[in-house]
């Protein structure tokens, strides 16, 4: 059975960071490309970034520099740090496997003063 669990997520200032992890289990998590998408309250669910089987990187337009994915195969995880945070930055994360396209439960993270 596929699992990916997010954490990470909380509560952060403007201009703060964070760091999310994506850990898979039941897939071998070398072979998968990974994403991460986000879903603000009222809007689609949108690409952030990804990475591949073989770490080559591609991010949203958006993202301006300011978030950096990786991955780690010998823990089976992705990451997704995010740096200078803003306010529309407030969304659900989630990672996904591909190949089958699977997701994750999502993580909260909102961005607040």
């Amino acid at each position: 059975q596929v699992q990916l669990v997010e954490s990470g997520g909380g509560l952060v200032q403007p201009g703060g960071s964070l760091r999310l992890s994506c850990a898979a289990s039941g897939i071998i998590f070398r072979l998968y490309a990974m994403d991460w998408y986000r879903q603000a309250p009222g809007k689609q669910r949108e690409f952030i970034a990804g990475i591949s089987s073989r770490g080559s990187t591609n991010y949203a337009d958006f993202m301006k520099d300011r978030f950096t994915i990786s991955r780690d195969n010998a823990k089976n995880t992705v990451y997704l740090q995010m740096n200078s945070l803003k306010a529309e930055d407030t969304a659900v994360y989630y990672c996904r496997a591909n190949p089958g396209g699977y997701w994750g439960q999502g993580t909260q993270v909102t961005v607040s003063s």
